[in-house]
């Protein structure tokens, strides 16, 4: 199969109820990410970049601006037959709504029916990375595998927290798909590793519309993809793992390699964006061979401002969007979205500050996230104490960020 032609489907039906309170308004793929994304940005410019260019999105929980950002933001060229499209919960078989991710392709099979492709890739629609599923896709057809699994190694000591996958001697055959196992089975190849399902996964169509099929007639099933389908799979002798670290994205630095952040919790949202803020960053957003795609809203340059005695407009090792004003303020280690104000002897350290939050004067916001429209009023500490914080009705996350939902108000 010289080309085959390749369906994308997205998974972006999350909740996310562990990034509350960014999705007390919003979809977990729709929370903003390094100033200007969005997280499903991430996947999408992964399928669209290896040419994958006929994507379903689909959608379920608080989904309008997911859906306004995918239809404003991802036109592709309905001449050529391109498109990326979000696609609702339609309750085609009956009045429920998608009860697991096997479950949401299984209600939606008239878009595989439609396209007729040869393959189907499915991907997760919140983790931050770069990869280039062509790799998978050659090795899936060079293989004559029915379904591969894309696999990141990590420590054994931290892979209990995980969808673990146990692989045979040739290290691609997998044996079993264990669900944050206890004693996580060691790589042959590197016996201190073990692979992770990253939630990527391609199949040929035919054997995926089977495995549906047969899910969905096993009332014992959660009709997950992880869950489930692969270890239905598995248990047919048909999967296989591509291993993630294998994969070659051009323009890609040597410290880029393999990484790939699961963005699940506040914790872990929180440590990505610091990793942007690093000196070399963890993970490089300035490749311009395999661009993260997205809207760029029409603000102007960043700009700062003041040069007085004590009073300098300055940014240290810290992401500044367009839109943004650090008016004779301090900023360190911290990423600034759109539109955002920062105003005199204000000091923002290690934070994320979303679109048109303004800091006030004299204010001071450390080791916290805070969405948009926020309004911080002058002298107000926030992420010093963590305990005043909580007092005003503050989430706290076990990591000891402090984060404020959209528009939250704030008080002394």
């Amino acid at each position: 199969m010289a080309d085959p032609k390749v369906l994308g489907i997205v998974l972006a039906g999350g909740e996310g109820k562990r990034l509350s309170p960014l999705t007390l308004d919003r979809a977990k793929p729709a929370v903003p990410f390094a100033g200007l994304y969005r997280l499903i940005d991430f996947a999408l410019s992964n399928l669209v970049n290896a040419g994958v260019l006929r994507i379903a999105v689909l959608t379920q929980y608080k989904s309008h601006s997911l859906d306004r950002h995918i239809t404003t933001t991802w036109r592709m060229s309905s001449m050529l037959g391109n498109y990326v499209t979000p696609v609702p919960a339609q309750q085609r078989l009956g009045p429920q709504w998608y009860t697991g991710s096997a479950n949401a392709i299984y209600q939606s099979l008239n878009l595989i029916y439609d396209e007729k492709p040869d393959l189907v890739i499915v991907f997760g629609a919140d983790h931050v990375y770069r990869m280039d599923p062509r790799q998978m896709i050659a090795q899936h057809l060079e293989s004559g595998a029915a379904a591969t699994v894309a696999g990141i190694r990590v420590p054994r000591s931290e892979a209990s927290a995980f969808g673990v996958i146990k692989t045979g001697p040739d290290g691609r055959q997998v044996e079993a798909f264990l669900e944050k196992p206890a004693d996580p089975p060691g790589l042959h190849d590197s016996p201190d590793e073990t692979f992770v399902s990253m939630g990527n996964y391609l199949f040929s169509t035919d054997v995926l519309l089977d495995a549906l099929r047969s899910d969905a007639e096993d009332p014992s099933s959660k009709h997950d993809m992880g869950g489930n389908i692969m270890p239905m799979m598995v248990d047919r002798g048909l999967a296989q793992v591509y291993d993630f670290q294998s994969n070659e994205v051009p323009g890609a630095a040597p410290t880029d390699t393999g990484y790939w952040r699961d963005v699940g919790t506040l914790d872990s949202y929180y440590d990505a964006h610091m990793d942007l803020c690093a000196l070399v960053p963890v993970f490089n957003l300035y490749n311009s061979q395999w661009p993260i795609l997205t809207h760029i809203p029409p603000h102007p340059p960043a700009k700062f401002v003041h040069e007085d005695d004590g009073r300098v407009g300055r940014a240290v090792n810290s992401v500044v969007s367009n839109g943004v004003i650090v008016s004779g303020a301090l900023v360190r280690e911290s990423v600034l979205s759109p539109g955002v104000r920062v105003e005199e002897h204000a000091v923002v350290e290690r934070s994320v500050i979303m679109d048109n939050t303004v800091i006030g004067p004299h204010a001071v916001v450390r080791n916290a996230i805070i969405d948009k429209g926020v309004v911080v009023p002058a002298g107000v500490q926030i992420g010093v104490d963590k305990e005043h914080d909580r007092a005003r009705g503050f989430v706290v996350s076990d990591g000891g960020v402090t984060v404020l939902g959209k528009f939250q108000e704030v008080t002394h």
